[in-house]
């Protein structure tokens, strides 16, 4: 019966899950849910899935006053060029993804005598994304040792990731052996696995793959969401493994 009223919106609502599905990529059986139940399963998923991902729409909403922010601030920067508004413009930008423009705003901070262990920090994450480790591994280095927490031991992870990026296995694996220890970032767990994977040592990264996606289980949905990037990087990796 249901399904029957919905009928006239039917083909919209199956129209609007599938492109949900194909660009979020929740668990398969969502697929035939949405093509077998009809209507009534492509409205369960789009409350159920669909729904909560609205909460991204404020990113979008939220660039808007950002951007302002950043044209003010460029303008700022002519007149008032202190370490302060470099260091805002560089955070600006880098929620914008523009890194190269963030990386150029952070030297800028750095020289204008800032010292704050997150311009440094922030930097080296765009070093190390725009592919020059070798330029982030000071800035991390740095941080770490000013602040051997900062980011939620974020940073021990990526100073680790530029070791092995550079080709220093030895400390790499020390630095991640520090990492592990002290936190269960997915992203550091696969950054150690891909640097065992590159030395033969597949049944250890195998071991730090399946961590990740071992915590799926136990994960509330919406941490599920937000972590389904690395649990599909784990499955890519596993499956690239040797048995």
């Amino acid at each position: 019966m249901l399904n029957y009223l919905l009928y006239p919106f039917g083909l919209a609502l199956e129209v609007l899950a599938i492109v949900h599905f194909i660009r979020r990529r929740p668990d398969t059986y969502w697929i035939y849910i949405i093509v077998f139940l009809g209507p009534v399963g492509c409205l369960v998923y789009l409350f159920v899935v669909a729904l909560p991902d609205l909460g991204l729409l404020n990113n979008s909403f939220r660039g808007m006053p950002r951007r302002k922010r950043i044209g003010a601030l460029e303008v700022m920067v002519e007149d008032n060029p202190s370490a302060g508004n470099f260091e805002e413009l560089g955070e600006l930008y880098m929620d914008e993804g523009n890194l190269p423009l963030a990386r150029a705003a952070f030297d800028k901070a750095i020289a204008a005598r800032s010292n704050t262990t997150d311009t440094f920090y922030r930097r080296g994450l765009c070093a190390i994304q725009l592919g020059d480790p070798a330029a982030a591994l000071p800035d991390f280095e740095r941080a770490v040792k000013d602040d051997p927490a900062h980011d939620f031991h974020r940073a021990q992870g990526m100073l680790a990731h530029a070791y092995a990026q550079t080709g220093q296995k030895e400390k790499a694996e020390a630095a991640f052996r520090v990492a592990v220890v002290q936190s269960t970032l997915s992203e550091t767990y696969l950054n150690f696995a891909d640097l065992l994977a590159s030395q033969g040592r597949v049944d250890e990264a195998r071991q730090w793959a399946q961590k990740v996606l071992n915590k799926e289980r136990t994960m509330p949905s919406y941490l599920r969401r937000r972590e389904r990037p690395w649990f599909q990087r784990a499955s890519e990796l596993l499956k690239q493994l040797p048995a």
